[in-house]
């Protein structure tokens, strides 16, 4: 067992295999660790999120190596059955690589009986175990950069389905009209960790549907606004967001978020809002919407102008960081950001709109979440209650970049630096990336004139990643992760972003670059048992 830092928050412990991962899972949910926050198991790992106010990394570590990890979980008696149409545009290469026919592919695909280790990836996304040896191929070596939704796949030792469009690197084998997320389920993901699954040639059985009742939907009803606002332009369109979506990793839904949250607590200190009230993230300027009613708004962010047109037209230019109050009829415009990537708009009382699995967070990579919202959208404010005194005095915490600059990110190495060459780590801290226009929610995309090189060249089992985690792909270029990463990679993480760098990382556009500077070498986490007398 090794314990390798992902973050000041979290680490991944390093185990011998799946059955020692989900024994470890199973002990830490029926008798959590103080301090522990979050677990996400994976294939041969276990990711550990804490709360370093309550316990540190190296003391949650000497409890883990502690734990006994011979009690598998239980398995679930629940089976699902996927109908397959064998399709795939990758058979010809399972073939090759495995020197079997098509036709012996598709038999043994057919033949196993797979059971969900966990979920990950995307929402709805289940590893599943227990398939044919001769069927294990690696991902391919460029994943695509789109995998229809219902698609079946390879890769080393698990098959899955993709609940959604994505980006993917398995080996796609077929297709199922299955749907294996859906809000009106509860629980949205089909998969669930332990239940057995049994693939079906859609030409030769009718499936047998796994359903569940439908989600309770929040009610809406009855809630009166006196204040509503019609979205006249959004070029882009406008996201809700608040600090995220947690507890619901067992269904590989990560927590997604705003991407600045600092600047998203500041634009509800702006209004008086409690921190933790939806706001609208803008991107790219150009949004305009037209007041219905008497409201107080706040921006804050990425600085951009503000142009309020009022009923009896006159031209307004308000102060960015400053509670701005609005007339039926006013219009209000935002330019484009002067800095920086974007903007958060708060209003007094916050916006009525429903949380999905508990968080009115968009996540666009998992497609869950409030719909995004343009023009000829129709927002509206919720009621008004007694609040906080609006805040008169906020300032930026940082100089928001722009295109040309160099921003230096602090990093912490690992879990993964030890795959790559020394050469490889010297040019990765001495390169300066440019933030290429593939990047997005996800994470920046980066190149450079360095190519990253592994001193291990095999095929990483998927584990947890982590806000800030650098992931190097086969080409060598780093991927930085942001709010809407997948919860699971295939791929090393040479590094993570520290916690106090990632507002400023979610703000980095396109044409910038990012130099990279180590806080601390990689080193493992050393488990530090509990010293009894110390309690004394």
């Amino acid at each position: 067992m090794r314990v390798l830092p992902l973050n000041e928050s979290s680490f991944l412990v390093e185990l011998a295999d799946l059955a020692q991962s989900q024994a470890l899972f199973a002990s830490l949910q029926a008798d959590p660790l103080p301090g522990m926050t979050d677990l996400v198991p994976a294939a041969r790992t276990l990711m550990i999120a804490y709360n370093p106010a309550v316990t540190s990394a190296s003391l949650l570590a000497g409890a883990v190596v502690a734990r006994d990890l011979q009690a598998p979980p239980s398995p679930s008696d629940v089976i699902i059955e996927v109908p397959v149409v064998y399709n795939g545009e990758d058979l010809p290469e399972v073939a090759a690589l495995t020197g079997l026919s098509v036709r012996e592919i598709i038999a043994r695909h057919l033949a196993s009986d797979y059971r969900v280790a966990f979920c990950g990836f995307a929402p709805g996304f289940g590893y599943l175990t227990g398939g044919d040896p001769a069927l294990y191929v690696p991902r391919r070596k460029t994943p695509r950069t789109h995998i229809p939704a219902g698609s079946v796949g390879l890769a080393g030792e698990f098959s899955g389905v993709y609940p959604q469009a994505s980006p993917g690197g398995w080996q796609i084998i077929g297709t199922t009209p299955l749907k294996m997320w859906d809000l009106t389920r509860s629980p949205p993901a089909l998969f669930q960790p332990g239940h057995k699954v049994r693939f079906l040639e859609c030409t030769t059985a009718k499936p047998r549907i796994f359903t569940t009742p439908p989600v309770n939907q929040l009610a809406t009803t009855g809630a009166s606004a006196s204040t509503t606002f019609s979205v006249l332009s959004a070029p882009l369109p406008a996201l809700f967001q608040d600090l995220g979506r947690f507890g619901q990793t067992r269904q590989g839904v990560s927590a997604s978020g705003a991407l600045d949250r600092g600047a998203f607590k500041t634009a509800n200190r702006v209004v008086g809002n409690a921190q933790t009230i939806p706001c609208l993230e803008l991107t790219g300027g150009g949004f305009s919407f037209r007041a219905n009613g008497q409201a107080v708004i706040g921006f804050a962010g990425a600085p951009c102008s503000i142009t309020i047109r009022t009923a009896a037209s006159q031209r307004i230019s308000p102060a960015f960081l400053s509670p701005i109050a609005l007339e039926p009829g006013d219009e209000v415009t935002l330019g484009p950001p002067m800095r920086g990537v974007c903007s958060y708009l708060a209003v007094r009382g916050g916006f009525l709109v429903e949380p999905v699995l508990g968080s009115a967070a968009t996540d666009t990579l998992a497609h869950i979440g409030p719909a995004p919202v343009q023009a000829g959208g129709t927002l509206t404010v919720q009621p008004t209650p007694y609040l906080a005194p609006v805040s008169l005095h906020e300032v930026p915490v940082f100089d928001y970049p722009k295109a040309g600059e160099t921003v230096m990110l602090d990093l912490q190495f690992g879990p993964r630096s030890d795959w790559f060459t020394q050469e490889a780590l010297a040019a990765f801290t001495s390169t300066a990336w440019l933030v290429t226009p593939h990047s997005n929610r996800v994470g920046l995309r980066l190149d450079g004139e360095a190519v990253l090189t592994r001193c291990r060249t095999e095929e990483l089992p998927s584990e947890a990643t982590i806000t800030g985690a650098v992931e190097v792909p086969a080409n060598g270029k780093p991927l930085l992760f942001l709010a809407d990463h997948p919860l699971t990679g295939g791929y090393p993480v040479i590094g993570a972003v520290a916690a106090h760098h990632l507002d400023l990382a979610g703000q980095i556009p396109v044409g910038a670059k990012i130099l990279f500077r180590p806080i601390a070498p990689f080193a493992e986490i050393i488990p530090e048992r509990p010293n009894p007398e110390a309690a004394l």
